[in-house]
This record gives structure tokens, sequence and C-alpha cells, in this order.
């Protein structure tokens, strides 16, 4: 999977995926619920919305002195959901949903190497969060939510495995079974200043996530393999965020959106520690550890949103986001791949019946092609990337 503002996606949900991230004085669905949870109150009875989102990447690229590759796995499928229910007397709504929250991460099944091998590399890691939360209604104009967020997040890794060179001077592994469970919170405010104007406020909590318990298998060539019972990788997190926006109606018809979110990577992601423990061989090094600096820039990302009423069934949409590469251009990687900037979302909603209602879009994915130099591949290495998504979400309000 290839997130989007760093690790992150732009979106959750279709509306405000398609509004290009643009969400915060929006959130009317139970994508609040992630976005920003004051707008919860919006839903006056009950409503159920279940996404998915399917990415075809088409720029995923490893290129260095040895080779030009472009990653095998080109799809990735994405799900969601929330339920929230208005209380009966209370001016609150309560809802809970679940949401991938992002990751990164490739396969690379054909590389050479710089020892003279053809092998395989890759990395995936994955975030997802179960979201119970709610909103009230303070008084006409105001509305305040929060959420407590369960998070979960895994990384399988491999690295050269069928490869080894002697004297130590390079052991090829596989790393897997490394997760971790964390919990999280996420406020927000919203304010109607009148019937045209609404501004938005979200505030979201850095959550460490500490990947322990997994097992690995390095490759010592000769000596054989050596299966590594405790494997950890720290140096994860999902970052602190803060976030403004502001929503105009200029009529009935139409709404623009804009939305300032700060993320602070600098704190989330700066060096990566793994440590290997517990060999099953007793020859073997009773620990090993690596330690890759990454030392993200935060970063502000920029998104605007509009939608327009073209009747009573049909909503269209369109929106663009900008967030400028996190990732330092020395510590840049096509295992990670974590460096799109620009996206660009358009789709439509389409009222099925006064119940239910589907929506569904395209989001672009603008190639971004970072040049650095690695230890391994040399200089001049690229790490390249761009692709799409097709999003679609059904939502149901009785």
């Amino acid at each position: 999977m290839r997130a989007t503002n760093g690790i992150l996606l732009i979106g959750y949900g279709a509306e405000s995926t398609l509004m290009g991230g643009a969400d915060t004085a929006v959130a009317r669905d139970t994508s609040a619920l992630n976005t920003n949870p004051a707008g919860l109150v919006q839903i006056k009875s009950k409503q159920f919305d279940a996404y998915g989102s399917l990415l075809r990447t088409t720029h995923l690229e490893q290129v260095d002195a040895r080779n030009d590759q472009h990653a095998d796995n080109r799809y990735t499928l994405l799900a969601g959901g929330g339920y929230a229910q208005a209380l009966e007397d209370l001016p609150c709504t309560a809802g809970i949903g679940f949401f991938t929250q992002g990751g990164a991460g490739a396969v690379f099944k054909h590389i050479n190497t710089p020892f003279g091998t053809n092998d395989e590399m890759y990395s995936l890691f994955g975030i997802a969060k179960i979201t119970p939360g709610m909103a009230c209604q303070v008084n006409d104009r105001l509305s305040v939510g929060a959420v407590l967020s369960i998070n979960y997040a895994s990384i399988k890794q491999g690295f050269f495995y069928n490869t080894s060179v002697p004297n130590n001077v390079f052991s090829g592994f596989k790393n897997k079974g490394a997760d971790t469970i964390r919990p999280g919170f996420k406020v927000g405010v919203q304010y109607r200043l009148d019937e045209q104007w609404t501004l938005g406020f979200s505030y979201t909590e850095k959550t460490e996530l500490p990947l322990t318990g997994g097992t690995s298998l390095v490759n010592n060539g000769a000596s054989g393999v050596v299966r590594y019972r405790d494997l950890s990788i720290k140096g994860f997190a999902l970052p602190r965020e803060v976030a403004i926006g502001a929503a105009f109606k200029p009529d009935d018809r139409w709404l623009l959106s804009a939305k300032i979110n700060w993320i602070q990577w600098s704190d989330a992601i700066k060096d990566v520690t793994t440590t290997w423990q517990d060999p099953d061989n007793p020859s073997a090094a009773s620990q090993l550890r690596t330690v890759n600096p990454q030392n993200w820039h935060d970063q502000l990302v920029y998104a605007l949103g509009a939608a327009y009423r073209y009747d009573d069934k049909t909503t269209l949409y369109a929106g663009y986001n900008y967030g400028k590469n996190p990732v330092p251009r020395q510590n840049s990687s096509a295992l990670l791949a974590a460096t799109l900037e620009q996206h660009i979302t358009l789709g439509m909603a389409r009222k099925l019946d006064p119940n239910w209602k589907i929506t569904s879009g395209i989001e672009w994915l603008l190639p971004k092609d970072v040049t650095y130099n690695s230890n391994v591949f040399g200089q001049n290495t690229e790490a390249n990337n761009g692709g799409f998504f097709l999003h679609m979400m059904l939502s149901k309000q009785w």
C-alpha cells in the first residue's frame, strides 16, 4: 500500500476524499469519526456507511545502475465504514467506525542486488483503527466531539533473503508477525458563523506504534538459516495533527471547503530500530540490531474541495490536495514510497431512494520521482511513485 500525506490517506470515506480531504468544516457523515468528530451532530437520525477503495499503482519503481523495476503489487484494496445514531434525550450523536488509517510499502520480486544475485525485497506496513466517539450540540452555532480510538499496526519485511555474503558482509532476512495495538484520541469543534460560513478545528494526539512479538529468518549462508524468535521494530508512530478548515455555501447548490492540516512527522518517524533476539541456534549472535535514520520533516497539507448539488438526487464533487514530501532525500526508499505530494479528485453521489445513497469517484496520485544516493544501490538511485484510487461508498440513513 502507498498512502499519500506521508503514510496517511488524504481523506476517509467517500465525500471526505472526493473533496480532496477538505473535510474539517464539512464532516457530515460517519467518517467524521476520523476527520472531525464534531460533525457527527449533523446526523439527526441513524446512518450507516460502508466504503471501499481500490488502488492501482502506475508508477511505483526502483531505478538504479542495475535495475529498472516496477513493483509487483500493483493493486491494494482498502475498506472501512461506520454507524452513528442521534440520542433521544440529549443533543448528541454517538457512533463507531472502522478505518484503514494508512500505511506504506512495496514488493519487488526480481531485484539485481549489489552482490551479484537476483532476489526479492518487500516491506508492507499497515494501520487500521476502530473509533467509538460522540459529538454534542452546545448551542445553535457550536458543536464539539471526541473519539477514543483503538489503533492496530503490523509490518512484514524481506530483504534479499536468498542472498548471503561470508564474513558477516551481508545476511538476507525475512521479518513477520510484528504488530501492536495502541489507544489514541481525537477532538474536534465546528462553529457555524451564519447560514453560509462554518469553521472547523480538530486535534489528533500522537500514537506510538512499537511493533513487537514478531519472528525473523536470517540467512547466514553456509552456517544455515537462524530463526530469531523475538523481533521488534520501533520508531513508527501516528503523528500529532492540528487541522483548521472553513466551509462556504454561496447558495443552496454549492458547498466550497478548505483545510490546512499540520502533521508533526518530525516527532513521529525519526530513527527506526530493528532488534532480533532469542536465536534458535546457540552459535548465532544472541542479538542483532540495526538503526535506520528517517528524520521526517513536519508537513503542511493544503486541501480544497467543492460539492455541487446538480439536482435533488445527484451531487458532484471535486478536490485538490497538496503536501510537500516529508521524507528527507537521503532517507528515501522505493520500499516505503511515502513521497507523493499532489492529488486530484472527482466524483459524484446519487440517491437511490429516500434512504439509500451511493457515492463514487476517482483520486489521481500525481507522479513523484525522487533521486538520492543509496548505501545499497549506489548513486543516483530513483524512487518513483504514482497511481490512482477508485472510491465507492454505500450509505443508508433512516
